[in-house]
């Protein structure tokens, strides 16, 4: 799937320079915009899990036209997050911090697709997001955070120019659950992610949590 390339180079990236050390911080637009990005990470990390449908919109500059695919999205704060691809293309990425798996519309391990490059620190990154906790990313962004916790607007912009090179910025959007995501790379690629019909998961079921390798 393309468009979990695209999303892991924009996680490796970040996660590169957060290895490293840096003097400065992220800043926000002022004390409101510092209190409204602390509310919603408080809001996102209520739930434990939440499952969603997601369309993914990838336009490339390569290509004339966009890239659309959809499925359904499961992510478990402690264990992990499996995304399944309904179309074009049935496949299922599950994704852990040992790495990444994917499963053909089998739920068969393809070849050649397990623990690419840096997609241990992408599970991290993302389940780190989506529970909430946006320190991994604020030390790295500069932060413009728009509304109130009940609908809100959070727009990354690269604070160092070595992810600067990578990334042009990162646009979230949501009320109780992230509702959309949208990546620009410096290149002028684009990924915009819509999720819908979110819900929170106490436990995921037998064959999730078998894929995510849970007791």
């Amino acid at each position: 799937m393309a468009g979990l390339n695209t999303i892991a180079r924009a996680w490796v990236a970040a996660l590169m320079l957060s290895a490293c050390t840096f003097a400065s911080a992220a800043s926000t637009e002022g004390p409101q915009g510092s209190t409204l990005v602390s509310q919603v990470a408080a809001q996102l990390a209520q739930a434990r899990g939440v499952r969603a449908q997601f369309v993914q919109t990838q336009s490339l500059q390569a290509m004339q036209k966009p890239l659309v695919s959809n499925g359904t999205l499961l992510f478990m704060r402690d264990q992990g997050a499996v995304w399944r691809i309904e179309q074009p293309t049935r496949m299922t990425y599950v994704i852990t911090d040992s790495g990444v798996t994917a499963l053909d519309a089998n739920d068969k391990p393809m070849r050649g697709a397990r623990n690419a490059a840096g997609v241990a620190q992408v599970s991290r990154m993302m389940r780190a997001m989506l529970a909430g906790d946006l320190s991994a990313l604020y030390s790295q962004f500069n932060v413009n955070a728009q509304g109130n916790v009940g609908r809100w607007h959070l727009k990354l912009t690269p604070a160092q120019p070595q992810l600067a090179q990578a990334l042009r910025g990162l646009d979230l959007s949501g009320d109780t659950y992230v509702r959309s995501i949208r990546i620009q790379s410096a290149s002028g690629d684009e990924t915009h992610i819509e999720f819908m019909e979110s819900t929170r998961v106490e436990v995921p079921n037998a064959g999730e949590r078998t894929l995510l390798g849970a007791p």
